[in-house]
Parts: structure tokens; sequence; C-alpha cells
């Protein structure tokens, strides 16, 4: 929720560029909107947010182009995740919504948009997501090793990528990210992050409080599995402190969120892919130094490198992920993985969104 970020992808047959990459923040009240919106919001609140988000996204898209040179007419579609604001892939029926209106967004930039990317997959029997590992199998697999894609986002999750063709593509979310970590640092010193984690550097880990947080179900559950930051949020902290520490210090609490996800991640690989030894990061975690130091104590026999190394800046791939999946649905061609999701056949993501050209 800190800022859009914004990718304009160059796709070719068997070949995918990044263009240009950027990150527009967005205004404090708006994050503060989003963050207040919850299962029990109402339609005007909901509705008012997904316009309003529906505007930015907009913008955000006429800036990169303008600043990328390219000509709009040059874009074939734009892919607009949108914001999760709920997402309940294990209740009866399913539910998942992303807002941010798709509508608003083709009529201000002219350009036909993808957006709903996920409830095509909860329809087919799927969780929805995670959906980036398609395209981590397209163009991160490898030949000659195994290899697993880490993105560090508000929720954490892996992509396995074996690099025989024969065995298939898995991944699910692993928990936490840096979701709670920035939450928690926002409760307590009014800041959007722990920029650099010096905050949890001077904090000490309390394994009684990592013990409790760890004995959630969710992470014993078996993939297919994903989760949001409407379940590991600050109620579901402060419940888990009221059961063991609860006069803890905010910084050991800090410090101790960070070795959460850093256990919950090096949990994951060693359960589900223990002989794996490459394994490359993106998202927004790979800028916290302490978070990328307790992950490689905890897999010391791991070479642990940004995406940067296979040629997409780590920050941009999910908002590529997005563009690809646009070009997808553009061609007709399923964006979802059921080996991940758990969806009964592959389906085609996102619904189309044009302006009239007359």
């Amino acid at each position: 929720m800190d800022a859009i970020d914004t990718a304009l992808v160059d796709i070719e047959p068997g070949s995918l560029a990044l263009v240009e990459y950027e990150q527009f923040p967005l205004p404090e009240e708006i994050r503060t909107g989003v963050r207040q919106l919850s299962g029990s919001s109402s339609l005007d609140a909901v509705t008012h947010m997904d316009a309003v988000l529906g505007r930015l996204f907009a913008e955000a898209v006429n800036a990169i182009i303008k600043q990328s040179g390219i000509s709009g007419a040059q874009i074939r579609a734009v892919g607009s995740h949108g914001q999760t604001i709920l997402h309940h892939p294990e209740s009866s029926p399913p539910r998942t919504l992303q807002i941010g209106d798709a509508s608003i967004i083709a009529y201000r930039t002219g350009i036909t948009t993808v957006a709903d990317f996920r409830r095509m997959d909860l329809a087919a029997g799927g969780q929805g997501a995670p959906l980036a590992p398609a395209l981590h199998a397209q163009y991160f697999r490898s030949d000659s090793a195994d290899r697993i894609i880490l993105n560090i986002g508000g929720i954490a999750n892996i992509t396995l990528l074996p690099s025989s063709i024969q065995r298939e593509v898995s991944g699910f979310d692993t928990g936490p990210g840096n979701g709670l970590m920035d939450d928690w640092n926002r409760r307590h010193n009014n800041t959007n992050m722990d920029r650099d984690g010096k905050w949890a550097a001077s904090g000490e880990v309390n394994q009684s409080l990592l013990d409790e947080l760890l004995s959630d179900p969710y992470f014993s559950q078996a993939p297919p599995k994903s989760t949001g930051r409407d379940y590991f949020n600050l109620e579901w902290l402060d419940e888990m402190l009221n059961r063991s520490t609860p006069s803890l210090s905010a910084v050991d609490v800090h410090a101790t969120l960070v070795q959460l996800t850093a256990c919950n991640i090096s949990d994951a690989i060693n359960n589900h892919a223990p002989s794996t030894r490459e394994i490359y990061v993106c998202g927004g975690g790979i800028h916290n130094p302490i978070l990328m130091k307790a992950l490689a104590s905890r897999m010391p026999e791991n070479t642990i490198a940004s995406t940067e190394s296979l040629g997409v800046d780590p920050d941009g791939v999910e908002a590529v992920t997005f563009a690809w999946l646009a070009h997808c649905r553009m061609e007709g061609i399923p964006g979802n993985l059921p080996s991940v999701t758990g969806a009964r056949e592959p389906v085609i993501l996102g619904a189309i969104y044009e302006r009239s050209k007359s």
C-alpha cells in the first residue's frame, strides 16, 4: 500500500523486456483509507475508494507512458491487479476482491484495460493466488538447476522451479512478509516502514512470542494455499501477544516479526524444496538488510541473490507479472497454474474493459 508499481513491458514471442519502471507513492490519506477498509466496511466506503484508486492508477499509467517517451497508441493493454481488500479462498463460497475501477483506467488512458485476475481461478476451484509463478515458470526456469523465486511483499510467497520439465512448478504463500512489520512500525513510530531494518536491529527476538506466532495453523497447512493481510494483521498479532507476552517491548516485538518472516519462508523452503540451492528474491523485503541477514543465517547452504541477476528489477517483478497476465488475456492464453493454485484446470484470467474508439 506504499506506492503504485508501474511497469512498461515489451513482450514478444519467447522474450520479455522491462522498458520502464516507476513507483508512484500513494498519498497518506489514501493509504489510511484503504487500510481502514474491511469486510464490515460500508458499500459507500468501498466504492468511494474503488473510484479514487481507479483515478490514481490511470494517472500512474499516463505518467509512465509520458516518462518513457513512447506513444500511448503503442500500448496494447494495461494490466491492473488492483488493491486487495479481501481474500478468503477457503470460505464457502470462496471470495476475493481487488478494487481500483478498471472502467476509469480504460477511459482516462484510452487504453484497453485488463483487471479482476483472481476470481476466475477461484471459480475453477483454485486459491486465486499466487499468480506470479506462471510468469516465473516462463522466464526464470533453468534446465540445469532447481530454482526458487521468493517474493517478499506484504505477504511472502515462493515459486519452486524444478529444472526437469517432467516435474510440475509449484508455489504458495508462506505467510507474512513485510505487512505485519510495516503495520507494527506504523503503530509505534508513525512511519510507513522500518527503513533498512534499523529499529528491528535495536531489539531482541523473543522466542516465546515467536513460537506462539509460528503455532498458527496456516504455517503447517499443506499447499495449495494463499493468505492475505486481512488474516495476518495487527488484530491477529494482538491476540497472539495477549496469549504469550503482553508486556513485551514494542521494539522486541518488531525484531520478532522480522524473525517470523524469515522463519515462515525458510521453513517452507526446507519442507518443500530441501535440496534446492538457488534462491532469487524480489519484492520490497529485499531492501531490508536485517531480514535478508536473518534469511541467510537460516539457510546457510543456499545461494540467495536478487532477480536482478536474472534480468528483472526485483521491485518490478510483480508489476511485470500483471502486464504479462494482461498479454495472456488479450491472446486468449490461460494465466494460472493449477499445480500452484489448486484450480481444476487452466483458465483465462481477467476481464477486459475498452473505451469506445468512435
